[in-house]
This record gives structure tokens, C-alpha cells and sequence, in this order.
């Protein structure tokens, strides 16, 4: 098999749709839960430290940005707005591992109905895929994430600030009465631009780590260590964030700017980024940086392990 096809994998056909469907769902909201537990820490600090004003910054770093969490908030600080993803995970997680084995399976189907291995180029199809559609459902659980992340930094910026929102019910309540159903999606064209080459670089490195190594191995993916996949994981996990940070910035600034339209200051991708980068040049696209490649492998890694050993062992019980 040349370098440009890479090893193929058999896909299964498409016999039991609904069946493979609903595992794909319970794997990735049992997934969703445990990158939740693990990374929404590291995430607090990202978008705080992304959305921090240049010129009078609350935070000189990654450890002072936790300091000053954990002094002015407790630990609980640190999962701040932590409900809206959990709430959100089945959805998310439904989508976005659902989407993922659809596009496989649908990648595999020849037009006559047979089915035909999977190549690596593929995996990486099927990861864009899976990001443009998950991208409908994540993104309205960061906005209301990053809506309650920000209000400590706004309240250190005006003793005279009250923050709007006590909950996330509240938050999605006031977001609906104001701008109706198109409320949550604020900011939905920076995390399509985000999702889609992200997710190809993150379940395409996945996948084809796995492949790489199983065959270095002689062996099949499902009997590699945890060990192993959390390793394969956690290192698409580090290639997503690094090739699409820039963005991520864009998105936050548009996520956590005034939920009225009338008010906001971040209305485009291109007015964001200009803002952004008048603000201080390249550097200003990298603010949260460090927590989030912190963040990558553990979380990412935790994640793509619960959902392949979980998968794995309903297709041998179910």
C-alpha cells in the first residue's frame, strides 16, 4: 500500500445503522463527560486569559490566572460555567461521534451499495465532516460557557459591574428573550471555520496513529494498551489545537462579546480579527495558549480512551 493511501481498514457495512448509531451516541456522551471533568479547568483559563483586556490585564500568566481564580473564587472557580457543557455533552458528544461513524460508514458505501476498505485520507474526510456538523450543537455550549467564564474579569474591571447572569438557565433564558433562537449561535462562523479542519487534523491523526501503530505491532487497533490510545489521542488532541488557535481566539472574543447586537464590537471574522490584531499583532491570537496545550493531550487523551474502550466493548456485548 503506497504512503498516499495508507493501510486499510475494514469498515463494516451499514447493515445495523440505528444500532451502531446509538453506540456511537453512548460512547461519545460517556467521553463528553470524562474531557469535561478533566479539561474544563484548563479551559476556564484559556478563555479567561484569551479575553482579558490588553491594556489593564487582571492576569500576568497561566499560573496567575489560576492564583487568582482559586483566591477570588474557591476551586469551584475553576468550573465556572462547567453546567453548560455538561448539560450540553449528550448533544454534543451525540453529534459529534454519531457524525464521525455516519461519515465513516458513508465514506465506505460504493454507489452500487458494497462497501470497500477505508483509506487514511478518509479519516481525515470523515473528521471534517464531523467537525462542520458538531459545530451546530458546541457551539451554543460555549457561548453560554464563555458568557459566565468572562464575568469575573469584568466585575475586577468595574467595581460597579453586576453580573448578569447567576446560572446558565438565566444566561439562556435573557439570550433568547433578546435575539430569539438565533441567540445561542453567536459566533457560530468562527467555530465552523474552527471545527471543520480541526476536527479533520484531530479524529484523521487518531485514527490513523492507531492504524500506524497496530500494524507496526502486528496486531488489531482494538487490542492496543490504553496506554497507547490515550497517547494516539492526546496527540490529536495537541495537533488540533496547534493549527488552529488563532481562530479559537476569534471565536472567543465573538462568544463573549454582548449578547445584544446593538452593543457588540466583535459583529464579524474579519472585524474580530482586525480588532484583534491591532491589539497586539500575532501575539494577541495566542492569549490562553499555554492552559490550552496543557489541556490538549490529558483531556483529549481521556476522552478518545473512554470512547474506543467503551465502543469496543459494546460491539462485543451488544
Amino acid at each position: 500500500m503506497s504512503a498516499s493511501t495508507g493501510q486499510q481498514v475494514q469498515v463494516p457495512a451499514p447493515n445495523a445503522g440505528l444500532l451502531k448509531l446509538a453506540k456511537d451516541i453512548f460512547a461519545g456522551t460517556c467521553g463528553g463527560i470524562s474531557v469535561t471533568l478533566v479539561g474544563h479547568p484548563f479551559d476556564t483559563l484559556k478563555v479567561r486569559l484569551q479575553t482579558q483586556p490588553v491594556d489593564k490585564p487582571i492576569y500576568s500568566g497561566v499560573v496567575d490566572c489560576a492564583r487568582k481564580t482559586i483566591q477570588w473564587e474557591g476551586l469551584g472557580g475553576l468550573y465556572k460555567g462547567v453546567t453548560s457543557p455538561l448539560m450540553g455533552q449528550m448533544f454534543f458528544r451525540a453529534s459529534l461521534f454519531g457524525a464521525f461513524g455516519a461519515s465513516k460508514r458513508w465514506l465506505a458505501t460504493n454507489s452500487d451499495g458494497t462497501t470497500r476498505p477505508l483509506v487514511w485520507s478518509d479519516f481525515y474526510k470523515a473528521g471534517a465532516m464531523t467537525g462542520f456538523v458538531a459545530a451546530f450543537t458546541e457551539g451554543p455550549i460555549d457561548f453560554y460557557k464563555s458568557q459566565l467564564q468572562v464575568q469575573i474579569i469584568r466585575s475586577k474591571m468595574d467595581p460597579n459591574y453586576k453580573p448578569p447572569y447567576t446560572s446558565v438557565l438565566e444566561c439562556v433564558r435573557q439570550t433568547i428573550r433578546l435575539n430569539g433562537f438565533k441567540g445561542p449561535f453567536q459566533g457560530l462562523s468562527a467555530t465552523l471555520l474552527r471545527n471543520t479542519p480541526a476536527n479533520a487534523a484531530y479524529l484523521g491523526s487518531f485514527e490513523v496513529l492507531k492504524q500506524k501503530v497496530a500494524a507496526a505491532h502486528g496486531v488489531q487497533t482494538t487490542d492496543l494498551s490504553a496506554a497507547t490510545i490515550t497517547a494516539c489521542a492526546g496527540t490529536g488532541g495537541i495537533i488540533y489545537w496547534l493549527i488552529i488557535f488563532p481562530v479559537d481566539c476569534i471565536k472567543s472574543a465573538m462568544q463573549t462579546d454582548s449578547i445584544d447586537p446593538a452593543k457588540r464590537k466583535y459583529t464579524t471574522i474579519p472585524t474580530t480579527a482586525r480588532l484583534l490584531w491591532a491589539e497586539g499583532g500575532v501575539k494577541r491570537f495566542y492569549k490562553g495558549f499555554t492552559p490550552c496545550l496543557i489541556r490538549a493531550a490529558p483531556a483529549n487523551g481521556v476522552m478518545l480512551l473512554t470512547v474506543d474502550k467503551v465502543t469496543t466493548w459494546l460491539n462485543k456485548n451488544t
